[in-house]
């Protein structure tokens, strides 16, 4: 409609319409808390590795299969055009896209990072929570070093 309301985000408030399980994630989480100059083509989702793959040509999804806590913690919801979007925090993402670094690129990674630190977006205990989950508190810490000292 013309007359619609739409946002920047409207695309995430239907995927999230269309696949009420799924989480926003890794690039497109980056994007929605601004720590990142990508521009992701896909909606990136978080599902349950255990569930079906979710399939509608009319939104170019970006699957990604988690488990036990790595899917159920660190997530918010936010409304978009009244719509709930279900989005992981600063920390979970941040500790995401380090676990799935050879997906997105060690450059996003390292960039997110450095964006939510210089930003004063990152509490610190909870990316180590968060890392610690994800497993990859010794992958993080050499990095949280160089920026904190």
């Amino acid at each position: 409609m013309p007359t619609a309301d739409l946002t920047e985000f409207q695309t995430y408030a239907e995927a999230c319409t269309r696949f009420p399980r799924g989480t926003i994630c890794l690039l497109s989480a980056l994007r929605w808390h601004e720590l990142t100059t990508q521009n992701p083509v896909r909606i990136w989702m978080a599902f349950d590795n255990r569930w079906g793959t979710p399939s509608d040509e009319s939104i170019a999804l970006q699957r990604i299969n988690m488990s036990g806590k790595s899917l159920t913690e660190g997530i918010e919801t936010h409304l978009v055009a009244g719509i709930p979007v279900r989005v992981y925090n600063i920390p979970k993402t941040i500790a995401d896209c380090f676990k799935y670094r050879s997906t997105i690129g060690l450059d996003v990674s390292l960039e997110a990072l450095k964006e939510a630190w210089v930003a004063r977006k990152l509490d610190l205990n909870l990316l180590a929570h968060y890392a610690q989950i994800c497993r990859v508190q010794k992958v993080i810490q050499p990095y949280l070093e160089m920026l904190v000292l």
